[in-house]
C-alpha cells in the first residue's frame, strides 16, 4: 500500500492534528482492504491504537473526526459511544487563535500524569463511599457506580478529598496497597517515578466540567435570549477550571484567552489538552471582524508570532463534516 499524506492542520496546536492522522490512516485501510466497519467501531479502534505510542488519550477526537455532521454540534458520551446533536445559536461564530506554543504530549508526561491523577483520584473515591477500587479507573465511573448528579459528586468530592497534593506513600496508605502495587498495577510507566499528585483539583476540574458540557447543551436547546452570553460565560469557567485546577494552560494561553475577550469575545477558553496550542472563543457574528483585527494586532502583530502563516493561526470555524473517501470515478 502506498500512501501520499497531506494534511492542514498545524500540528501540536490542540486541534487534534495526531487524531487525524490515526482516522485516515484507519480509513484508508479499511478502504483498500475492501472492509467494512461502522463509524463508531472505527473510532473506537482509532483510540486504542494511539495508545500505542504512550499517550493515554481518551476517545473524543476520535469520535468526532467520524461521526460529525456539517451544521451541527456533537455532544460526545461514552459506554457505550454514541453522538447526540446540539444546535448551536445562529448569532454567534467560534473562532479559532493559536497561541504558536507547540506542546508534544507524546515527548512530555503532562498529560499522562492528568489521567493517573484522575485514576487515583476514583479510586480514592471509591474507597471512600466503600466500593470495589480494583474495577475503578475512571472518575466517570464512580458516579455511575454511584447512580448520582455531577454535582452529588462534587460534594463527595468535597468530603473525601483533601486540597494538599498526596504523596505515593499517602495514596497506598489511604488504597491499603503497597508502593510495588501502586507502581506496578495503576500508575503507568511515565508516571512512576512522580513524587505528588493533586487528587483533589483534578476531580473538581473533571466534575465540574463535565456538568458545564451539559449546561452548555441546555442553553442550546433552549435557545434564550442571552443564549451567547450564558454560552460565553461557561467557558470562561471552564477556563479559570483548566487554568487553576486542572493546571493545563500556560502563560501565553491566558494571555490569548484575555486578548480574545477584551476584543469582543463573550467567552474564550483553551482547547484541546493544553499546555500550548489553540483558544476558542465565542463571538457575536456582528463583531467578528473586528474581533479578529484586534487580536491580530494586539497578540500576533507585536511580537514574531506573525511569522506563523495567518490562516492557520486565526480563522473563524462552523461544524464541518466527519471523515469521508473521495474515490475518482
Amino acid at each position: 500500500m502506498n500512501c501520499l499524506v497531506d494534511g492542514n492542520i498545524p500540528p501540536s496546536s490542540g486541534l487534534s492534528s495526531s487524531s487525524a492522522l490515526v482516522c485516515c490512516a484507519g480509513l484508508v485501510t479499511l478502504t483498500v482492504l475492501g472492509m467494512n466497519l461502522s463509524k463508531v467501531e472505527l473510532a473506537e479502534i482509532c483510540a486504542k491504537s494511539e495508545h500505542y505510542i504512550g499517550t493515554e488519550g481518551g476517545g473524543m477526537d476520535q469520535s468526532i473526526s467520524f461521526l460529525a455532521e456539517e451544521g451541527t454540534a456533537k455532544l460526545i458520551e461514552f459506554s457505550p459511544l454514541r453522538a447526540t446533536d446540539v444546535k448551536l445559536p445562529s448569532g454567534a461564530v467560534f473562532v479559532i487563535a493559536n497561541s504558536c506554543v507547540e506542546m508534544n504530549k507524546a515527548a512530555t508526561s503532562h498529560f499522562n500524569i492528568r489521567v493517573m491523577e484522575c485514576r487515583l483520584a476514583a479510586k480514592l473515591l471509591a474507597k471512600h463511599k466503600c466500593l470495589p477500587q480494583e474495577e475503578v479507573l475512571r472518575l466517570e465511573e464512580v458516579q455511575a457506580k454511584l447512580g448520582v448528579s455531577l454535582e452529588e459528586m462534587l460534594l463527595i468530592t468535597e468530603d473525601a478529598l483533601h486540597s494538599e497534593p498526596y504523596s505515593p506513600e499517602e495514596i497506598c496508605r489511604c488504597l491499603g496497597i503497597s508502593l510495588q502495587e501502586l507502581k506496578t498495577q495503576i500508575l503507568s510507566p511515565s508516571t512512576q517515578d512522580v513524587l505528588s499528585f493533586k487528587l483533589y483539583q483534578r476531580a473538581k476540574h473533571v466534575y465540574s466540567e463535565a456538568a458545564r458540557v451539559l449546561q452548555f447543551k441546555k442553553i442550546c436547546e433552549e435557545a434564550p435570549d442571552n443564549t451567547v452570553q450564558l454560552l460565553g460565560e461557561l467557558m470562561n469557567q471552564s477556563h479559570v477550571s483548566c487554568r487553576d485546577m486542572y493546571e493545563c494552560s500556560c502563560p501565553e494561553l491566558d494571555q490569548l484567552v484575555d486578548i480574545c475577550r477584551k476584543s469582543g469575545a463573550q467567552g474564550s477558553r483553551l482547547t484541546g489538552a493544553g499546555w500550548g496550542g489553540c483558544t476558542v472563543s465565542i463571538v457575536p457574528a456582528d463583531k467578528l471582524s473586528s474581533f479578529l483585527a484586534n487580536v491580530h494586532e494586539a497578540y500576533y502583530q507585536r511580537s514574531n508570532r506573525s511569522l506563523v502563516p495567518e490562516k492557520q493561526s486565526l480563522f473563524a470555524t462552523k461544524p464541518g463534516g466527519g471523515a469521508l473517501v473521495f474515490l475518482e470515478a
